[in-house]
């Protein structure tokens, strides 16, 4: 704030030196031009009389001393009236030019800018700069509830634009108002035809209103968005949601992937990722769990590469391990997409603890561990059961290491 007042002033004091300065060097120059133009004026008179005497003394009208007479007497008057002159400027000075433009000026200068920074500046909410956020004091319902009415706002003065009519279902049901979503969805659909991008949604909103549970009405949606495509984001994202939620694991991968196999721009490819993990370590967890040793064996034995890691925890953090936690272990690509390529996990009963990574306990995707040359490897200690780090979990990273090698991973870092 301060800062812009010093700048305000700066703005007005320049502007008010380019109104005077200009004006008090003309009364400087007006004096001088005067002053000068008086003794050129009498320089030339005296040169044309000294003249008219030379010349009478050249044809003899006039003696030598006559002639001595008359230019003494006329370099006398000459000297009296430079002094006239000079007594003249004092007694008589030139009159400077009146001082009410300038101060009009001044005075516009001051006022206008006041008046732009009253109207256009808005200074009195200058200091109050957060209490312009519309959105202040308000819950994440409130403001959802006022980004639906606006929503509705526009569709009401635009009842023919589906673009509004698709982003007003998909924020009914970020607001929980599923009935509305279909018949926004159903809008859609009958002013630019029936797609799977559009039945997606209808079909998700659908499965929302029936408390997450799988109805025949909302399975032959889904078929029928597949149908159109079958690599529909939002309807595949449905399938595998609800495969997830019924712990049909590959069911939820393979629909995942499907849509990261897709390689389409306009989805989250990090968290669906994630949610592949998840559903992996899910999948282990209620199956065989970590390879057994013959699966190691069987993959050393094939002579393919395989990444071992040796797990500590720091000792500041030792006492906070307990060995009912779970420890995952996976490991990343280092280049391209960051897919897992590799994953287990094992009780934290002592440490050190020693994992091997291999194909043997691969995701389950085209890409293997052993195709890759650098990966990324990650260790969760988990306290809730879950890949993604909560609060109170402590974890630890290997930013790469080469597949073949052997490293060293410390789990040093609690998430807060």
């Amino acid at each position: 704030m301060t800062t812009f007042w010093i700048f305000i002033a700066l703005v007005l004091f320049v502007g008010l030196l380019l109104i005077w300065i200009p004006h008090f060097r003309q009364q400087k120059l007006l004096v001088a031009e005067e002053a000068g133009v008086r003794r050129q004026t009498n320089l030339e008179l005296f040169n044309e009389r000294l003249a008219v005497l030379e010349k009478e003394l050249h044809e003899e009208l006039l003696d030598e001393a006559e002639f001595n007479a008359l230019k003494k007497e006329l370099e006398i008057s000459l000297l009296q009236d430079i002094k006239q002159a000079s007594d003249d400027s004092l007694v008589n000075p030139i009159k400077p030019k009146t001082i009410l433009w300038p101060s009009m000026m001044s005075i516009c200068l001051v006022v206008i800018s006041g008046y732009m920074y009253q109207h256009l500046g808005d200074f009195q909410n200058i200091d109050n700069v957060q209490s312009a956020n519309p959105h202040a004091g308000m819950d994440a319902a409130q403001i959802m509830a006022q980004r639906v009415q606006m929503m509705e706002a526009q569709v009401k003065a635009e009842p023919e634009n589906s673009q509004a009519w698709f982003t007003l279902g998909h924020a009914y049901v970020s607001a929980n108002q599923y009935d509305k979503a279909i018949a926004a969805f159903d809008k859609v659909i009958a002013l630019v035809g029936k797609q799977a991008e559009l039945l997606g949604p209808k079909a998700t909103a659908m499965y929302y209103k029936a408390g997450q549970q799988m109805t025949p009405q909302i399975q032959a949606i889904i078929d029928e968005s597949l149908a159109m495509d079958a690599q529909d984001p939002s309807t595949l994202l449905l399938v595998g949601m609800d495969a997830f939620f019924a712990a049909d694991y590959k069911k939820a991968i393979a629909s995942w992937q499907a849509i990261l196999n897709s390689e389409r721009a306009d989805i989250d490819r990090t968290a669906l990722m994630n949610a592949i993990e998840t559903a992996n370590l899910r999948l282990q967890s209620e199956t065989a769990g970590m390879p057994d040793d013959d699966a190691h064996k069987q993959v050393k034995a094939s002579g393919v590469k395989s990444v071992n890691i040796t797990i500590s925890i720091a000792a500041e953090l030792a006492a906070k391990a307990s060995p009912e936690d779970t420890i995952f272990i996976f490991a990343r690509a280092t280049e391209g997409p960051k897919v897992p390529l590799a994953a287990t996990k094992v009780s934290a009963t002592s440490f050190p603890i020693t994992v091997t990574l291999d194909d043997s306990s691969g995701m389950g995707g085209d890409k293997k561990l052993s195709d890759a040359a650098n990966v990324e490897v990650i260790a969760v200690l988990s306290k809730h059961g879950n890949i993604k780090p909560q609060t109170g979990d402590i974890q630890g990273k290997i930013n790469t290491v080469a597949v073949g090698d052997s490293a060293s991973l410390v789990l040093d870092t609690q998430v807060q």
